[in-house]
């Protein structure tokens, strides 16, 4: 997939897509193209004694990391709000996102907030360089 990356709303979407589908292998070459070679994405949550926990992974470490699951589940994240601030070569993203394991789903899976950093380079384009997220759970819940 070609995405024209001098629109940081394609950039944003196409991340969506690249990790959405059915069970089977996802679109690494997208994620290749609208993430900086330096990137980062952290996962963050709580574990099992309610402490905050966050795991940080470069490109290939992220797509390793996911593999096994995407291989083995059908996942469809959707973004349903978008916020975007702008200020020169920087941007910052806050997408909220429902996820479902099939796209008929009635009620999403899970429910949670991307919060995205994009650089501008010097060709003008955009690049995701950090992406945190967390999800939905008791005693914590996407606003309105």
């Amino acid at each position: 997939m070609r995405v024209d990356r001098s629109d940081i709303g394609a950039v944003v979407d196409a991340m969506y897509a690249c990790i959405s589908g059915p069970a089977g292998p996802r679109d690494w070459a997208t994620q290749r193209e609208i993430f900086h070679p330096d990137s980062r994405q952290a996962r963050t949550g709580l574990d099992a004694d309610g402490r905050p926990t966050m795991i940080v992974m470069g490109r290939e470490e992220y797509q390793a990391n996911v593999t096994p699951f995407f291989e083995a589940n059908g996942f469809f994240e959707v973004e349903i709000s978008r916020r975007i601030t702008e200020f020169g070569n920087m941007a910052h993203v806050w997408s909220i996102y429902e996820a479902r394991t099939a796209p008929e789903d009635a009620e999403p899976e899970r429910r949670g907030i991307n919060s995205i950093q994009l650089c501008r380079g010097p060709d003008g384009l955009w690049s995701i360089l950090h992406m945190i997220w967390d999800n939905e759970r008791p005693g914590l819940t996407v606003p309105a």
